[in-house]
């Protein structure tokens, strides 16, 4: 029990406060007031009147009245302070809490706040929303926040360039886990709750698929965050940064790197072959003479002819290769004038599609409307076409359908040469080495190896591209890009 001292401390305390301190009945009568309260009441004595009455002069209980909440829950209450309130300066803030008898509550105590501090508070409150809103919808990445149930209750305006999602619908209708493809909510959360990903309810550079309104898949890199409460998860949240380009970039920048690395392996490569063909050169022409010579010379059996012809024959064919193998090493001199790709392609249609191994090949024909010029050597330009459709014949067994078509990419002014077949294809383990010198899949003795080394140096001399390819239906494709050639003229290089 406190003494009389302490009892006349406590009062002197409550009526020396520059805040309204009162309690009140269930009825809401005044019971006690401190000194403060009752000069505001005019001086006179109040006990017994209504509060609201005293200090509204209303004929019934406030709106939102903390001490009708105290008396209906049992519990403390506090006034909401709104901005109207603020403005206006209407109220004070009050703090009601009950005092008991027993388990009856006897009265109510209710006191207010320094409006202006609370302004101040709430000012400091919507100044910092506001920063921490805006810093979000400016973010250059995606952020998306999401309740515990799925809902979105966050979503900047780059997560809808992202997504395809309006702020509006995101906020009203989606769910996260429509946001990740086949369970992948469920994944990320899982990788939250673990301390392997950036250490327990974080993820970070998480390289995950999402999906977008359209049902397009685009890949993202995540870094994601759960949002607590104390112990108890509230809300997730992620930031999201597109990799479409990046990863357009990093695969352009690879394929330029195996271009380059290709360029130096066949300079290298040129210079010997330059060599050896060179050494292999006078010794095959004084083989082919003087068999030439056995025959016109001496009188020689049926077998020995035959023996005699067939070094001729091999001897001719190491001269092709060595003629290709001066070909590939660029010993000789381009002369370039402005050919026509349309033309260029027809002429060698025209070479090849009466002979015997084109008979049971469909041949399709889709050439640009107009003439498509370039700088080029004709007779290499016609190597390269004639390469690659006898190839693509042979790979069909001369029997199937041979596709040809030329296009213009009028963005990158580039003419287009696709050729595809119907034929088995080429398989994954070749594709990265076809364009190699010597490497083939031919039997032995009927190739060298060059012919595709020599296509690739030749598109590549005349400042183009070449690739090859599997087609999802099945045969190879070939796509050469050459740059356009507006002007007529001639050159020459080395």
């Amino acid at each position: 029990m406190r003494n009389e001292q302490e009892k006349e401390l406590l009062i002197s305390a409550i009526d020396g406060a520059q805040r309204k301190f009162f309690i009140i009945s269930s009825d809401y009568e005044l019971l006690a007031v401190n000194d403060y309260t009752r000069q505001l009441a005019g001086g006179g004595d109040v006990k017994g009147r209504h509060c609201y009455e005293v200090f509204y002069d209303r004929q019934s209980p406030c709106e939102d009245c903390t001490a009708a909440r105290v008396m209906s829950t049992g519990k403390q209450a506090l006034a909401s302070v709104g901005k109207e309130m603020l403005e206006t300066n209407i109220a004070s803030c009050f703090y009601s809490y009950p005092v008991f008898n027993g388990d009856d509550i006897e009265a109510v105590v209710t006191i207010d706040f320094d409006l202006d501090a609370v302004g101040e508070m709430l000012g400091r409150i919507d100044r910092s929303n506001a920063f921490l809103r805006n810093l979000i919808l400016s973010s250059v990445d995606g952020v998306i926040a999401a309740d515990m149930t799925g809902k979105v209750i966050v979503f900047n305006e780059a997560a809808a360039e992202i997504s395809g999602y309006s702020i509006e619908e995101a906020l009203n209708h989606l769910d996260i886990r429509d946001v990740y493809p086949d369970g992948g909510a469920r994944e990320v959360m899982k990788m939250l709750r673990s301390e392997e990903y950036g250490g327990k309810g974080k993820v970070k550079s998480y390289e995950v698929q999402t999906k977008r309104k359209d049902g397009n898949v685009m890949p993202i890199r995540l870094n994601a965050a759960i949002v607590y409460e104390g112990d108890k998860e509230i809300a997730s949240i992620g930031f999201f940064h597109d990799m479409t380009e990046e990863l357009k970039m990093k695969a352009n920048l690879e394929k330029t790197q195996t271009q380059l690395l290709q360029a130096e392996k066949m300079s290298s490569l040129g210079k010997l072959a330059a060599g050896v063909a060179h050494q292999l050169n006078n010794p095959l022409g004084g083989i082919t003479l003087y068999a030439k010579l056995l025959l016109e010379d001496y009188d020689l059996s049926e077998e020995a002819v035959e023996d005699v012809n067939r070094i001729i024959r091999d001897a001719q064919r190491g001269s092709e290769t060595v003629k290709e193998l001066l070909e590939f090493a660029r010993q000789t001199r381009l002369k370039r004038v402005q050919v026509d790709v349309n033309q260029a392609v027809s002429r060698t249609l025209f070479l090849l599609e009466n002979q015997t191994l084109f008979h049971d090949i469909e041949i399709k024909k889709d050439f640009y409307e107009k003439s498509l010029f370039i700088s080029a050597d004709i007779q290499q330009l016609n190597h390269v076409f004639m390469n690659i459709i006898l190839n693509a014949a042979q790979a069909m067994e001369g029997k199937g359908r041979l596709e040809i078509e030329t296009g213009l990419d009028v963005s990158r002014n580039l003419v287009k040469v696709r050729i595809a077949d119907s034929g088995p294809g080429i398989p994954d383990d070749i594709i990265p080495h076809i364009f190699e010198p010597f490497y083939t899949t031919k039997e032995e003795g009927k190739g060298t190896g060059l012919g595709l080394s020599l296509v690739y140096s030749i598109i590549d001399e005349h400042g183009g591209h070449i690739s090859a390819n599997n087609q999802p239906g099945g045969g190879a494709v070939f796509k050469i890009e050459l740059p356009v050639q507006s002007e007529k003229g001639e050159e020459e290089s080395g």
